[in-house]
């Protein structure tokens, strides 16, 4: 499986707006960087779950697609056959 669906959390009383990547069972959040553009951001949290998982993904070479809850990052080389 490599897939890694992400996620906007709104901003708390305690906590800033952040982005949530989860894969399989491992997931990551990171701050919301109002910097970048939306789905930079969430590809910042592709890598932040990435990173401290220790995954030894290529994630540049990941392509996305948004859905209701926020974006789905994969690799592109799945294929299907009948």
């Amino acid at each position: 499986m490599k897939a890694i669906q992400t996620k906007y959390l709104p901003a708390t009383n305690t906590r800033g707006s952040r982005i949530k990547a989860t894969a399989g069972g491992m997931s990551a959040t990171v701050p919301y960087d109002h910097s970048k553009s939306e789905v930079n951001v969430h590809f910042e949290a592709v890598k932040g779950l990435v990173e401290k998982h220790a995954l030894e993904w290529d994630v540049s070479r990941m392509v996305y697609g948004g859905t209701e809850r926020g974006y789905v990052f994969c690799f592109p080389e799945s294929i299907i056959e009948d």
